[in-house]
């Protein structure tokens, strides 16, 4: 079972960008559509941007044109985030799209602040 890890989440300030990663023990390019999560305090996780197998990439309107999906390898997926804003501040995960095919992760903390 491919387990994954997010990382590269902090504290940044309004405007100010991060790029998060997530590791997958195994392969997860050419077989599985993936996609980045994020869930805020009271909140219910929601999807913000997706990668198909082909690299064709959607966003959630919240986040488009701001936020980047891509593939760096065989095993590391990339978001970069942009111009960003207090309401981006949640805990980003990384997954397939729904049904999730792998278990969660951890995820990163991502705090939007001045």
């Amino acid at each position: 079972q491919v387990q994954l890890v997010e990382s590269g989440g902090g504290l940044v300030q309004p405007g100010g960008s991060l790029r998060l990663s997530c590791a997958a023990s195994g392969r997860i390019d050419r077989i599985y559509a993936m996609a980045w999560y994020r869930q805020a305090p009271g909140k219910q996780r929601e999807l913000v941007a997706r990668i198909t197998s082909g690299d064709i990439t959607n966003y959630a309107d919240s986040v488009k044109g701001r936020f980047t999906i891509s593939r760096a390898n065989a095993n590391t997926l990339y978001l970069q985030m942009d111009s960003l804003k207090p309401e981006d501040t949640a805990v980003y995960y990384c997954n397939s799209p729904p049904p999730q095919v792998f278990g969660w992760g951890p995820g990163t903390q991502v705090t939007v602040s001045s």
